[in-house]
């Protein structure tokens, strides 16, 4: 028998019940609810990237205006942070550079003692303009902070638009690029993995780097918060050990929708440092929650991993293994599929692997030397 809804009389409160809602209007109850669910659905490192960004801000406003920041921010205010963090040609006469044959030099608006109060107060790292990717980061930022304060948002005024488009020209006219960290290909890799003992660190980061690499070029992020529940073990007819990871939340799959394409395979060497670990994870009692953890005193395994804390993992065995460069948990990323390129696999299995929707996107993370063998690059000595 289907069930009759209840009649409309029912749902309308009396006086015992809770104040009917406007239905034009969005109850302050709901609305904060709202906004807890989308902060909740942000990555921790969207929320600590937002945060340092709107301090930023309001230590700027203060130091710039004497007075605490509020929302709307004015439009000229905006135009003011733009030309205080935007670095523009100058002549040796500290004049616009528009004349040649003068050597160039790169300045920006920013006051000096400012630029000292905002570094002293950990504001900046260090004085003069930031890069490019931080301006338009922080002016990200503060167009969502508008939207969602629902006040009336300066980055859409056209002359602000119109400022920062004209300043990314300019940034790439004088042959500026974002900076990018170097790509940990396989050959920098096996000399991280070279120092990776036998003692319980060593097979942590040993598993750590190969989980990372192999299933993909997994971001620091799903690493830190992989999970033991997540990974299987599948029982082969021949000898060697293999694993299947499901990746049930990422950067593309933030809702955690199951997919067939997030299922990673781990085999090989992988497989066996995987095992490895899991074989000490089982010896102290471990059989759920985090798959990554910190390694305390005594050889005890504490909490689960933070994100940074895959970054400093990288960057301990970039210098105990004398790897020169600039690299982070993301040339994990950047370097399986720039070895990809390299090894010449199609680009539908590397994005498969990888979890990129965007063709244009994973081209991005090939690195220069994956075109070295490149059949075009070559055909003048072809015969």
């Amino acid at each position: 028998m289907p069930i009759q809804p209840a009649p409309a009389s029912a749902l309308i409160p009396t006086p015992e019940r809770r104040p009917a809602l406007d239905p034009a209007r969005l109850h302050q109850m709901a609305e904060d609810a709202a906004r807890a669910l989308m902060r909740e659905g942000e990555s921790a490192n969207t929320r600590a990237s937002y945060g340092s960004a709107m301090r930023y801000w309001a230590a700027w406003y203060a130091a710039r205006y004497g007075q605490p920041l509020h929302l709307p921010v004015p439009v000229p205010v905006v135009i003011q942070f733009i030309v205080d963090h935007a670095a523009r040609k100058a002549d040796v006469d500290g004049e616009a550079g528009l004349s040649t044959g003068l050597k160039i030099a790169l300045i920006s608006e920013l006051p000096p003692d400012v630029d000292q109060a905002l570094v002293a107060n950990g504001y900046k790292t260090r004085l003069g303009a930031p890069a490019l990717n931080t301006l338009v980061h922080r002016m990200a930022v503060l167009s969502k902070a508008h939207q969602l304060a629902k006040e009336a948002n300066p980055c859409a005024d056209p002359l602000v638009r119109e400022l920062l488009g004209k300043t990314r020209r300019a940034y790439a006219q004088r042959g500026a690029r974002p900076a990018k960290q170097r790509a940990l290909t396989k050959d920098p890799l096996q000399a991280l993995l070279a120092t990776c003992d036998e003692t319980l660190r060593g097979k942590r980061d040993r598993a750590l780097l190969l989980f990372a690499w192999a299933t993909g070029g997994r971001r620091r992020s799903e690493v830190a918060s992989a999970t033991l529940e997540n990974l299987r073990r599948i029982e082969a007819r021949s000898a060697s050990v293999s694993y299947l990871y499901t990746l049930t939340h990422s950067k593309t799959n933030q809702a955690g929708v199951e997919r067939p394409e997030d299922v990673k395979p781990l085999v090989g060497s992988a497989a066996l440092a995987m095992q490895a670990w899991l074989t000490e994870l089982k010896e102290r009692g471990i059989k759920e929650g985090a798959l990554f953890r910190r390694i305390r005193k005594g050889g005890h395994l504490g909490e689960p991993l933070a994100p940074a804390a895959v970054r400093d993992i990288v960057k301990k065995r970039c210098a105990l293994a004398g790897v020169e460069g600039k690299f982070s948990a993301h040339s994990l990323r950047a370097g399986f599929v720039t070895e990809a390129g390299k090894q010449n696999m199609s680009l539908p299995e590397t994005m498969a692997m990888t979890g990129h929707h965007s063709v244009a996107t994973v081209m991005g993370y090939f690195r220069a030397e994956s075109s070295l063998n490149s059949k075009a690059s070559r055909m003048l000595d072809e015969e």
